[in-house]
């Protein structure tokens, strides 16, 4: 299988006449939909913190390793691709789950939050003629640690933006590794 961090964009795929440039262009050129702006923000929170030196696992237990602590990544947005006439309600999933074992390709027994720490990423941008989430300025960070997800809202699925501004503060882009340093 071909390793993502290897992936070189001119490679061809071979009886096509395409390169991976093109189905990358074709299939992930939208990141406001709701799957491609997920993995966009753990992108950004890798980006922040330098912690890009493994490729992506889809459905892992949580999304970056930084100093040895699991960070799951959240990612919320107002506008969504399919334009309703209203702003989308902002809400994170923090749902309990399973961890998936690649080794032993089994799930644990125990249902628990499976990362040290949680940053929920907001798209903030209300206008949509200008929402860019290639525009960093157009994101807010809020950062927890799951031991205060856990004490204030151990049994909760998801979590409003309101609730989750009762626990942290938004930060910047800039400031997201000191906050999370700070943290450790």
């Amino acid at each position: 299988m071909t390793n993502a961090k290897g992936l070189n964009p001119e490679t061809a795929i071979l009886g096509t006449g395409q390169n991976v440039l093109d189905f990358w262009q074709w299939g992930f050129s939208n990141i406001i939909t709701n799957n491609l702006r997920g993995i966009f923000a753990e992108f950004l929170v890798g980006t922040a913190l330098g912690s890009l030196d493994q490729s992506r696992k889809e459905w892992d237990a949580f999304d970056l390793v930084y100093n040895d602590m699991k960070i799951e990544v959240k990612s919320s947005a107002y506008i969504q691709v399919w334009h309703k006439d209203k702003y989308s309600n902002i809400s994170f999933n923090i749902g309990a789950k399973k961890e998936y074992d690649y080794e032993t390709n089994k799930y644990s027994d125990d249902v628990k939050r499976n990362a040290d720490m949680y940053v929920f990423c907001l798209l903030k941008e209300k206008n949509v003629e200008l929402v860019d989430p290639l525009d960093i300025s157009q994101w807010e960070f809020y950062v927890v640690l799951t031991t205060e997800l856990d004490r204030h809202f151990l049994k909760q699925k998801t979590i409003s933006l309101s609730r989750l501004k009762q626990v942290t503060k938004p930060c910047t882009y800039e400031n997201l590794k000191n906050i999370i340093d700070g943290l450790l």
